[in-house]
């Protein structure tokens, strides 16, 4: 069957299909949605004071071959990027996050960085792309750059198509696309658009199946334990960036950095 359906919409399409004991292991899971993943069938069946076989029997009855058949589902939903409550609430965050860095940064070779950084500093223009959540990590990738070089761009703008934008690349531009799990469906449209560009790609493990399609690929971490995705690792490889990328500019992005907090100044923009 699909996983694409996560176990509790199952319970609620079925529930009135259910057998008296199988609605009280539906009525326990839908309270505790944790106990899918986390509990044994004898579990389950101890906490809802019915049996190992009516559990399977629940199961089945969902369309899984098995309660295992039924975590493998609930995992695979979280791993696709779907909110799904799999871990206690004893999640340790702040060592959720250190994994997440360590394994983005252990994944990407320093050299690489350099040379993407090089590019960000010496194209004729940076273009960033980004839909959906990688919108705002675009959004912010773009605020950076500005300090510190000119000619960068974030698309798409809102409200407008992309195509006049795509044909307007420019030969030595920098593409960045941003992407991450639970993309758009028009993503690999733009990928297949950009083929043969400058193009590197920001993603989670998912976004690997473009890695033949552009230039380079920088794989960050997400996480599976929380409901939601963090994205502490894509917004530290941006600050890694654009500080490599301040670094190759050298003098010439401390003067535009200085005369952009002028401008800051002049306008009152900013509080003191």
């Amino acid at each position: 069957m699909t996983t694409k359906q996560d176990v509790l919409s199952l319970i609620e399409a079925n529930y009135s299909k259910l057998s008296p004991s199988a609605r009280s292991i539906a009525n326990y899971l839908q309270q505790n949605p944790l106990a899918i993943v986390s509990q044994t069938s004898a579990e389950i069946a101890d906490n809802t004071h019915t049996s190992k076989a009516t559990v399977s029997r629940f199961f089945r009855q969902l369309g899984y071959e098995t309660h295992q058949g039924a975590k493998q589902a609930q995992l695979a939903l979280r791993e696709s990027g779907v909110p799904t409550f799999i871990e206690g609430s004893s999640l340790d965050q702040t060592a959720q996050e250190m994994k997440n860095l360590s394994l983005t940064f252990e994944g990407l070779r320093p050299e690489i960085l350099n040379d993407i950084s090089q590019r960000l500093a010496t194209a004729s223009r940076v273009t960033l792309i980004g839909f959906r959540n990688a919108y705002p990590l675009a959004l912010h990738f773009r605020q950076q750059l500005q300090q510190v070089r000119h000619s960068v761009r974030l698309l798409p703008q809102p409200g407008q198509t992309l195509g006049e934008d795509l044909h307007d690349i420019l030969d030595d531009e920098v593409i960045v696309l941003l992407g991450f799990r639970r993309r758009t469906r028009q993503f690999k449209h733009i990928v297949q658009a950009l083929k043969g560009r400058n193009t590197i790609l920001i993603t989670d493990p998912t976004g690997q199946v473009y890695n033949q399609q552009v230039s380079d690929v920088l794989v960050c971490h997400l996480g599976n334990e929380s409901p939601f995705d963090s994205y502490a690792a894509p917004m530290s490889l941006i600050s890694m960036l654009c500080n490599r990328t301040f670094g190759f500019l050298g003098d010439s992005a401390s003067r535009q950095a200085q005369d952009i907090s002028e401008l800051y100044e002049a306008l009152d923009e900013l509080e003191p």
